[in-house]
């Protein structure tokens, strides 16, 4: 069939299945859009700025499991979206980025909007290309799909010179076929299988660490039934958050800086880790020196790269968590460990009394953001989505909201990007319409995409937007005044009044101040059928504990 380049893009995307796209138009990408104006089948979402693009994607990746598109033009266009792409490199999101570049003949002229993308990407994304000609459409557009998704999933970024989306060709779609199998896909290894079932069976204090991966695999049913047979203490990364529920009786908390009390401190307690599809990332360790020392690890991970790249592993299982678990359950044997999990218990006792009591039910003073995160978890039943932006308010709420729903957790982990939360939940609106979205944003991260309103009021979309608004940006400020003496040097915010700005996108807005109103604002958000914005003003210098500062040990983890 005979099409041009820009129609054969937008029939490749249809061939993957693709439904939804972010972008931008602008010159480079102009044919790319003239063919979009009689595409039905797809659907576009205009942005009001790249990086916004690019984040939607990944919310919408996140929320439904499908691989994230966005669209932009050349230059500044396609230098926007490059945070999105790290962002996305960072947190394994399966995105594929189109960007448009000038004609063939002006590259490395220094044209009008003309920057090499390629070379610029090439650190954040798992492959790129440049198109110069109208066929090789098809199959780069195949490749593109297949190694966003494959394995450890990333984004890829396409770049498209105007004259091959001109261009014409013989339009034959197929889907990317690689010509051998990746080291994940081979049989797992049976004598590391086996060595892993053992140490699970002989170990007196093992610790499931359970990290994005899970989710990413889709096995979280596998993990609870491996849970539940071998008893055996979980404990969530950031991006594991949801992958377990919260109110299971084996759960014991958050790894990570500002995790829970015992799920980091008894991490030195463990004589057995067994991580799956987690990085051992450094806000999760903390000082490798005195990680874990007394431990062997089982690490679980797809990407043979993060294997004893951090933590040593005495055995590894390179493959999908899903397959792991599902092959380990049948060699693991019933244990009950009920001694190792009442330490668990012991330290979270401590921790409620000398921090969770005092959060979530404070008796005087100015409204603090748990209390909001906990009546917020309360009224949703822990089933809502949450999207979070970067700072206090991102621990806070991933503290307190009690994940009761699988793949309920959506913010930006390994980058930690400010400005990620609204533009992600309106991609993750738009992949779960049937469930609560809800955004909660700093004041400061919400002014980096604040233009993303327009979306949410052109479309129409019912996300629910909380602000936390100390008036600070407020994990800098609590580093300032633990580490640096209290110089509070430019952190704290003019901020603008933020219900008069959503009013002005034509979005319903409250804003509260007093305890006494809290409640019945919350219910007025959940309750609104279209978009709601609710600023809560909150304490203004409240810090976060626990913590473990930073270059510090998990064992060093301080409740004040």
């Amino acid at each position: 069939m005979k099409t041009t380049g820009a129609k054969a893009i937008l029939q490749s995307l249809l061939h993957e299945d693709v439904e939804l796209l972010f972008g931008y138009p602008g010159g480079a990408i102009m044919p790319l859009y003239d063919a979009l104006h009689d595409a039905k089948s797809l659907r576009h979402i205009l942005v009001r700025h790249e990086q916004g693009a690019a984040h939607a994607a990944e919310g919408y990746a996140r929320a439904s499991g499908k691989v994230g598109v966005c669209v932009v033009t050349s230059g500044p266009g396609a230098t926007n979206v490059v945070t999105g792409l790290a962002n996305a490199m960072l947190d394994s999101i399966p995105l594929v980025c189109i960007t448009g570049q000038v004609f063939s003949e002006f590259l490395g002229t220094d044209a009008f909007q003309e920057a090499d993308i390629i070379g610029i990407t090439l650190p954040v994304t798992k492959w790129n290309y440049q198109i110069t000609s109208a066929a090789e459409i098809p199959a780069v557009m195949a490749k593109a799909f297949y190694i966003a998704q494959a394995g450890r999933p990333g984004p890829v970024l396409i770049d498209i010179t105007k004259d091959a989306q001109l261009g014409e060709l013989n339009f034959v779609y197929q889907r990317y076929q690689p010509k051998q199998l990746l080291p994940y896909q081979h049989a797992l290894d049976a004598q590391q299988l086996m060595s892993a079932a053992t140490l699970i069976n002989q170990s007196k204090k093992p610790y499931l660490l359970i990290g994005h991966g899970v989710l990413i695999a889709k096995a979280e049913h596998e993990l609870l039934q491996f849970a539940e047979k071998t008893r055996i203490p979980v404990a969530c990364t950031l991006l594991g958050l949801s992958a377990f529920p919260t109110d299971h009786p084996l759960y014991v908390g958050m790894l990570g800086m500002h995790g829970n009390y015992g799920a980091n401190l008894l991490t030195n307690e463990a004589d057995l880790l067994i991580a799956i599809g987690m990085r051992f990332d450094d806000r999760v360790t903390g000082h490798l020196g005195s990680y874990a020392k007394q431990a062997k690890v089982i690490h679980i991970d797809i990407d043979a790269a993060e294997i004893n790249k951090n933590v040593h592993a005495e055995v590894a299982l390179l493959t999908d968590a899903k397959v792991a678990l599902q092959t380990l359950l049948e060699h693991v044997q019933p244990q009950q460990h009920e001694h190792w999990l009442n330490e668990f218990k012991t330290c979270y006792k401590k921790e409620y009394k000398e921090i969770v009591a005092h959060a979530v039910s404070p008796t005087k003073g100015a409204v603090t953001m748990a209390e909001v995160i906990h009546q917020l978890s309360q009224k949703t039943d822990g089933q809502g989505i949450l999207v979070t932006d970067v700072g206090q308010h991102q621990m806070v709420a991933a503290r307190y909201y009690q994940f009761k729903r699988y793949n309920s957790h959506i913010t930006s982990g390994g980058l930690g990007t400010m400005g990620f939360a609204l533009p992600a939940a309106i991609g993750a609106t738009l992949a779960a319409m049937d469930r609560e979205v809800i955004a909660i944003i700093g004041d400061g991260g919400f002014q980096m995409n604040i233009q993303e309103l327009g979306v949410v009021a052109q479309e129409n979309l019912p996300v629910k937007i909380i602000i936390l608004n100390n008036g600070y940006l407020g994990m800098v400020r609590q580093w300032q005044e633990l580490f640096f003496e209290e110089r509070y040097s430019f952190t704290e915010l003019k901020n603008p009044d933020f219900v008069k700005v959503a009013e002005g996108y034509a979005i319903p807005a409250q804003r509260v101040t007093e305890r006494s109103d809290l409640s019945h604002a919350l219910d007025d958000l959940l309750t609104a059928d279209g978009p709601y914005l609710l600023e809560v003003v909150v304490k203004q210098q409240e810090n976060v504990f626990p913590m473990i500062p930073a270059g510090a040990g998990v064992g060093d983890i301080r409740l004040s």
